[in-house]
């Protein structure tokens, strides 16, 4: 395609502002804190088949650019000017929406008669109905206990409001006024696109804009493909672990192979575990989907900063994403906290690409989005107010020349937090502390420290429900003899002072005066400390992040009051000789959860597993691994693990001894 490259900037640029204007108008206008202060929304511009072509640099959560739009746009069969379709339905949009509380919106964009191409933004709602307040938790086993599914439905129709639609909505979520008011923000976002894309036409003509779209996506293509082709050729694989306690199981895997070969990247998650009966699965219905390609996004961009922002980038990747494993569930389980899931597949790439390009990749990040929604009933209407807390992430891994970046967590680092003030004003809480924890993973560039968060009720009615959590029992891993990153952990403290620990908060009712408070995990470290810089130490010992002790057992840094005695540091570093390294530091859990369930008997369970009903799989899994932690792998082969299946099977349909004797009584 020859195109002007000058002109191909020029509207790459005006579309790109296009799109942070809309993202300003809805930061500017939404109504709930966690739109408005944290910015969970996006806006994009889309093309007819539904590809993304412009996408914002500067707000937004920033990491939707590889969604795909088609399967929504396609349940309509015609469009008029002033159209705007509304939805949250992750199987009518087959990707787009992957969870309830995203409220997605999109609107044609009309030209000389023939529709050129689409607005699409969205907001994360404070709630949209279900069995909590701010309708996410971890043990929803379905996703109707979600909130209200909205499949693609036209709340404008040629520019007129569905009433009826309207009502049907806003009926259905506790905050019905905060979610008219972020939808409206929505619609006024769409309107301003599409007039602006309306100017860039009527000054350039539509042909020439058809041919500029598609010229953006196969510039950001190319420009993608040179970044690939500079990675060595080859199968690089990995793995890594959700947490099973929260959804009391065994630790979920998600295993990837990568491939790559010239410029083209295969990402080949076969040997992932099963879909969960909790909300941490990933609807992708085995398509690229924008979270399965996240880390892959964030390289790219690190790599290339100047690349175009669109779904061109991910032209090169293709992906194989197994039936009902947790990365491609059947179509009502439950999804409200895949983005964990989407962080732990991020962690995943990287870990694959770290052993192609060593050098320029960082250790693993907090790996987790915990956040938290305060619930409060208005004693005299009983009205619901809901507030989604400060997204609590963790910081980031230690990279190759440089330390993890403390309090945030590279995948979610788009996100801000909520000034303390708009918390305490809106929600009835006193933020007691917001502070970096005091403790990270060492290493010749240290991991980011995480968050404590710790706030104290005030309402009688006021309950907590969370999600997002994870890291709390396996370390982030280090990378090239760093140390594997700190865990998270959760604290109650009554009104006397007195302190307990509790698990992951899923619902957690508090009386007035009690508080909560949370330490997120901070990243792993990378390369070896006894490399470290001492200047570098005796500057996270005076900031509280290493003690004078940690000084000397980990860095082999001797302090002499505020100073480095250098000669009694180089003794010591001497004496202890060369530390034996590791390429990753998974932690003490994972080592010994995997010499007990070794990874190639996880792979034979997954393999022997996939001729199951995708709802059974992880029953099943646990009975296997359950017997093997008991009493070892001895004559769990393949022969073996099909004999446990046949036995249950067989067991399954036997009538219980109760049953039968109930039976002859009967008769």
């Amino acid at each position: 395609m020859a195109l002007d490259k000058i002109l191909l900037e020029i509207l790459g640029n005006r579309f790109t502002g296009v799109v942070e204007e809309m993202g300003y108008i809805i930061h500017r206008s939404a109504f709930t804190t966690f739109v408005k202060e944290t910015w969970d929304f996006d806006s994009a511009l889309v093309t007819r088949d539904g590809d993304v072509f412009a996408y914002p640099r500067s707000i937004g959560v920033t990491n939707m650019l590889s969604m795909n739009l088609k399967a929504a746009i396609d349940c309509f069969d015609s469009y008029e000017p002033g159209d705007v379709v509304l939805t949250n339905d992750p199987n009518h949009a087959r990707g787009m929406a992957t969870h309830l509380p995203d409220l997605m919106t999109f609107r044609p964009i009309f030209a000389e008669g023939r529709l050129i191409c689409f607005a699409w933004c969205f907001v994360h709602s404070s709630d949209v109905g279900g069995i909590v307040p701010g309708s996410i938790t971890p043990h929803a086993t379905d996703r109707f206990q979600e909130g209200v599914v909205i499949p693609p439905i036209k709340l404008y129709k040629a520019g007129v409001l569905d009433e009826e639609l309207k009502r049907f909505v806003l009926a259905n979520g506790r905050i019905p006024d905060q979610n008219w008011g972020d939808i409206n923000a929505l619609t006024a976002a769409l309107r301003t696109a599409e007039r602006r894309v309306g100017e860039c036409i009527a000054r350039y003509g539509a042909g020439e804009i058809e041919r500029v779209i598609e010229g953006l996506l196969h510039y950001a293509e190319m420009r993608a493909r040179q970044v690939f082709a500079a990675v060595p050729d080859g199968r690089y694989a990995f793995s890594d672990y959700l947490e099973g306690d929260l959804l009391k199981t065994n630790h979920v895997r998600i295993k990837l192979a990568l491939t790559v070969t010239d410029s083209d990247v295969h990402l080949d998650f076969t040997g992932t575990d099963p879909q969960v009966n909790a909300a941490f699965n990933l609807p992708t219905h085995g398509m690229l989907n924008q979270f399965i390609v996240l880390g892959i996004v964030n390289f790219l961009r690190t790599s290339d900063p100047e690349i175009p922002f669109n779904r061109g980038m991910v032209r090169p990747v293709t992906v194989t994403l197994p039936d009902g494993c947790i990365l491609n569930p059947t179509r009502y389980a439950p999804t409200g906290i895949r983005y964990t899931t989407a962080l732990r597949i991020s962690d995943v790439v990287m870990g694959a690409l770290s052993q192609a390009v060593p050098s320029r990749i960082p250790a693993a990040g907090s790996g987790q989005f915990g956040l938290l929604t305060l619930s409060d009933l208005e004693p005299k209407t009983g009205s619901y107010v809901v507030h989604v807390l400060q997204p609590l992430q963790g910081g980031s891994g230690g990279r190759p020349g440089k330390d993890g970046i403390d309090g945030v967590n590279f995948s979610g680092g788009a996100l801000r937090n909520a000034p303390v003030e708009a918390l305490e004003i809106d929600a009835p809480i006193f933020v007691r502390r917001y502070e970096l924890n005091d403790a990270v993973a060492p290493g010749k560039w240290r991991g980011g420290s995480g968050i404590v968060f710790e706030c104290q009720i005030l309402s009688a009615h006021a309950q907590i429900s969370s999600r997002g959590w994870d890291r709390f029992l396996f370390n982030p891993w280090g990378r090239e003899g760093g140390a594997g990153g700190t865990l998270g952990a959760t604290f109650v403290v009554d009104r006397d002072g007195r302190e307990r620990p509790i698990p992951k908060i899923d619902v957690l009712k508090l009386a007035p005066g009690e508080t909560v408070r949370i330490v997120s995990p901070g990243g792993g470290g990378y390369g070896d400390a006894l490399d470290r810089d001492p200047a570098a130490v005796l500057r996270d010992v005076q900031d509280g992040f290493v003690t004078a002790e940690d000084a000397r057992t980990d860095y082999g840094v001797v302090l002499r009051g505020d100073a480095v005695d250098a000669a009694a540091s180089q003794a010591l570093r001497a004496a202890e000789g060369r530390r034996e390294l590791v390429d990753f530091e998974f932690g003490a859990a994972r080592r010994a959860y995997q010499t007990m369930l070794p990874e190639a008997f996880q792979d034979l369970v997954v393999r022997i597993l996939e001729s199951e009903p995708a709802g059974s799989r992880l029953y099943l899994r646990d009975i296997i691994y359950s017997r093997a932690q008991e009493s070892g792998l001895e004559g769990l082969d393949d022969a073996g693990l099909r004999q446990i299946l046949a036995d249950l099977a067989h067991n399954s349909r036997r009538p219980s001894l109760g049953r039968a004797r109930t039976r002859t009584v009967r008769s």
